[in-house]
């Protein structure tokens, strides 16, 4: 089962004493980050928020924005008699008994004041909003896994291409050193044939001994397979195997580059390149599998 590190979810809760809202997302990281915006008093909170943000991702830089609103009541509002007095009297003074609008005093700075009731104890809330956290985190763990889905069903057609090409390589190998005894022979029949001297064959096959060896891939083909099949097997793995990929990955890039190092052969060196090829794709995939 892939993860895919990219997701969002989100989740709203409305009731008459406050809303919430919580948006999640998440974007790569090679290491599990929260960064998180919260409304006060819950930023206190935080550190609960994380761990049931754990519970579900293991890696990446998790976005969350907890907000929390109260609607305004009465009580969260009151006159600053001080302010309101000074600025009368100052009136008074400018303007003498003038009678002034008792409006423009309330929109004047510091009149009127809001005493917004915070709750004692943040923790009495977590519950509800631990609910809503966890409400969006699971349409979050939603929207990744159906992306890890697709990126698992692309990963396991781009190892099977890398299967077929290798494939090839493997029925081209052997074929590469008779090709090789042939060329050579020719070559050096040729030249010994214009110094008038004829060629011995054990030291041919010396030299096509020598090229078998340096040539012979019949290790590296095996080992390469074995790669690709602990590769597929890994896509259907219960837990999301984004580092165990990654290995993989590096030790099926290993093969293929000695592979085409070690094959002295045009058409082995044409599928390496496709191989290549299929495997930076892979790469780029699983950069984004948690």
């Amino acid at each position: 089962m892939l993860l895919s590190m990219t997701g969002f979810g989100e989740a709203r809760r409305h009731e008459p004493r406050w809303t919430i809202e919580v948006e999640a997302r998440t974007v790569n990281n090679r290491h599990f980050k929260l960064s998180a915006r919260i409304s006060e008093p819950y930023s206190a909170l935080e550190g609960d928020i994380e761990r049931l943000a754990r519970e579900s991702i293991r890696r990446g830089t998790v976005q969350l924005s907890v907000r929390v609103d109260r609607p305004k009541r009465p009580d969260d509002y009151r006159l600053n008699m001080t302010a309101l007095q000074s600025y009368q009297r100052q009136f008074s003074e400018i303007f003498g008994g003038s009678a002034v609008d008792p409006s423009a005093l309330l929109g004047l700075p510091g009149v009127v004041e809001e005493r917004r009731a915070e709750a004692a104890d943040p923790r009495d809330d977590w519950p509800e909003l631990a609910a809503v956290v966890a409400e969006a985190l699971a349409k979050l763990q939603a929207s990744r896994l159906a992306e890890g889905g697709a990126m698992a069903v692309e990963l396991t057609a781009l190892a099977s291409l890398m299967s077929t090409r290798l494939e090839l390589v493997a029925a081209r190998a052997p074929e590469v050193v008779t090709a090789y005894q042939t060329r050579l022979f020719e070559r050096v029949q040729t030249l010994m044939k214009d110094q008038g001297s004829a060629l011995e064959p054990r030291d041919l096959a010396r030299e096509v001994a020598i090229l078998a060896d340096r040539a012979d891939i019949a290790e590296e083909v095996v080992r390469l397979r074995t790669h690709l099949e602990r590769f597929r097997e890994a896509l259907d793995e219960p837990e999301s195997p984004g580092r165990k990929l990654d290995f993989l990955v590096q030790e099926i890039g290993r093969e293929t580059n000695t592979i085409g190092s070690k094959a002295n052969d045009l058409e082995i060196t044409r599928h390496v390149v496709e191989m290549k090829g299929i495997l930076e794709k892979i790469r780029e995939l699983i950069q984004n599998v948690e």
